[in-house]
């Protein structure tokens, strides 16, 4: 009969356990899927920026393309940082 109590136990802590993991996941996968939404929304942008960049009839500063290269950077490192938060 102790055994079976321990046992209970166990599948008490267990299952708490579980539940907490689930939680946590959940709330990590929405928090990725915010911050993926936002990166979107500065990908589109990229795109237009580079897409002008590329265009021989729009003059383009060396300045803005700098700055298009930054935003690129953090977009890169936000979009490895989700993926590394989804693998986990």
């Amino acid at each position: 009969m102790e055994l079976q109590k321990e046992f209970d136990k166990l599948v008490q802590k267990v299952k708490q356990e579980r539940d907490q993991v689930k939680v946590k996941m959940h709330l990590a996968s929405m928090d990725a899927k915010k911050e993926y939404e936002e990166a979107e929304k500065k990908w589109g942008q990229v795109k237009v920026k580079a897409s002008e960049i590329a265009d021989d009839t729009i003059e383009t500063s060396e300045e803005v393309i700098a700055k298009a290269k930054i935003v690129g950077e953090e977009l890169k490192e936000t979009y490895h940082r989700i993926s590394k938060r989804l693998s986990k």
